[in-house]
């Protein structure tokens, strides 16, 4: 069983069934298993082999979707990468993955990559071979995508049949890259297996027929991937893709392509819900509109109910495919607003306590979990591996969550420092190792502050060794990372507060970002 194979299957019975528009141009099934096809085999006449990496950089995009599940096909393993990444975040993950063929675009919007993508090809001397998207510009020593796909013609079908033979089930299929405590990011290795049956259950659990769905999500995010693209593949429906998010755009999409499912983050919503003709969208073919990564806001969700469907929510990671829990598709706004429902089937969930014991209903405690859904390892970070997982195989998540009476699991907070800004995972050591690359900059701490729009930003504060502007920070931070792991607040201190054992205090620097949050609302409504 490969995550692949759904598409082989609608192939054969719905030939002419949409599977992927963009832009208004639509595939068939028959379409998007031709390119597959044709893809596998000329990354097979490229020498790519079982366990070799394939990287793309592409934007929400049909294209995407072909180099996934030809390279996965295959047992090669494919590593997604956001364009809006800049060229350090690009290099953490390329030198890590050592990719051995990287198929790409050269310009999003005004953004060229000539330069990134040289610079990757010498950090990493495995990338043997740049492949580019057509319609965008070719580099020297590159191909284009019909170029090399043309090159596997002379791949035999008894060839790419053996390949994809011997591969599937719990064997390696991507690597989603999240960051740590350190700052660094670690790939959480997937399998077929794992993801194939998150697919076919979440599409069970959650019942929507036809499954028409709208998907703006960067690649390199499980969002895009596992909780959008392949449920609605498994099911035999149809992807919508958007590659630029705008919110007034994606509900004019959703109302002309008929989308039966809308899945978004809750910042998402907020936006889309205060747009002035909201109302003038019709949405009346949603069946079920479901959104996760963060909690909604009571009044959202009562917002939302008024569209006269049902919504659904859930809590899973990267580490764990998706799937810790899910809350079955409700109308009622208490259950909403307050769980992340019940155990996803076939996940077993552990909450334990500060003491080390299993906590009681109404105890806090941290989450562990424990399925075939579960990362197999961290890519080439075997320590890391085992200390994420107990002596018994449950995956330690750093999420602190609360069992109600009634079964379901509501999340109260994080053991971890990792905070979430519209949905994204964001790591203040990161944020932190950024800001510290400037010379200006002796030490640079990060915590987090609600917000009305992304649930949470991060506040840096910053202990300066030359004078520095706040403005040149934030443009620091902007050319090193993604714009939603940039502060959205920088106060310069004389010092950082310290702990008696000399650690950073965060606690107080909370308390000082929600002072200075606060103090900026009283000024503008002075």
């Amino acid at each position: 069983m490969r995550i692949s194979d759904c598409v082989a299957q609608y192939a054969r019975v719905r030939p002419g069934a949409d599977a992927v528009v963009v832009s208004g141009v639509s595939w068939s099934y028959a379409e998007l298993d031709r390119r597959v096809d044709a893809l596998a085999s000329a990354l097979l006449a490229a020498g790519l082999n079982k366990g070799d990496r394939v990287a793309t950089l592409q934007t929400p995009h049909p294209e995407f979707l072909v180099v996934l599940l030809a390279t996965t096909s295959i047992g090669a393993i494919w590593v997604g990468l956001n364009p809006k990444y800049r060229l350090n975040e690009l290099s953490q993950i390329v030198v890590d993955a050592t990719p051995k063929i990287l198929i790409t675009r050269t310009q999003v919007g005004e953004r060229r990559y000539d330069a990134d993508i040289r610079a990757l090809q010498i950090v990493c001397p495995s990338l043997e071979r740049i492949v580019v998207f057509d319609g965008d510009p070719v580099l020297q020593g590159a191909q284009s995508n019909t170029e090399f796909v043309q090159s596997g013609a002379l791949v035999s079908v008894d060839t790419l049949t053996s390949a994809r033979q011997n591969c599937g089930d719990r064997d390696p299929c991507l690597i989603v890259y999240t960051s740590g405590s350190t700052g660094r990011p670690k790939g959480a290795v997937l399998g077929h297996e794992g993801i194939v049956e998150f697919s076919r259950t979440q599409n069970a659990l959650w019942p929507v027929d036809p499954l028409r769905v709208l998907n703006y999500f960067p690649i390199n995010h499980v969002g895009c991937v596992i909780d959008v693209s392949l449920p609605c593949l498994w099911a035999g429906g149809c992807i919508i893709f958007l590659e630029q998010f705008d919110p007034g755009q994606s509900l004019a999409i959703a109302a002309a392509a008929g989308v039966t499912l809308l899945a978004s983050v809750p910042s998402v919503f907020q936006m889309l819900l205060s747009l002035p003709e909201f109302q003038l969208y019709d949405l009346s073919k949603v069946q079920l509109i479901v959104f996760e990564g963060a909690p909604m806001p009571a009044e959202l969700i009562a917002q939302l109910l008024g569209i006269g469907t049902n919504l659904a929510t859930n809590y899973g990671m990267s580490e764990t495919t998706s799937a810790i829990t899910a809350l079955e598709p409700t109308r009622d706004p208490e259950l909403l607003a307050n769980t992340v429902g019940s155990a996803f089937p076939g996940v077993e969930v552990r909450l334990v306590a500060a003491g080390g014991h299993h906590a009681i209903a109404g105890e806090v405690g941290e989450v562990w979990a424990r399925s075939r859904y579960n990362l197999l390892e961290y890519w080439r970070a075997p320590l890391a591996t085992a200390q994420a997982f107990s002596a018994d195989g449950f995956f330690r998540t750093g999420d602190l969550a609360v069992q109600r009476s009634d079964g379901r699991y509501r999340l109260v907070g994080r053991v971890k420092e990792m905070f979430k800004s519209g949905g994204y995972n964001v790591y203040p050591r990161e944020v932190e190792a950024a800001l510290e690359s400037h010379s200006a900059v002796a030490i640079a701490a990060v915590v987090s502050v609600p917000h009305t729009m992304w649930q949470e930003v991060g506040v840096a504060f910053i202990e300066l060794s030359a004078p520095l502007a706040t403005s040149e920070l934030e443009d620091w931070c902007r050319e090193r990372l993604a714009n939603y792991k940039v502060p959205k607040r920088f106060v310069i201190l004389p010092a950082l507060p310290l702990l008696p054992i000399g650690k950073v205090d965060r606690i107080e620097l909370r308390r000082l970002a929600l002072q200075s949050e606060k103090n900026a609302e009283d000024d503008a409504v002075g």
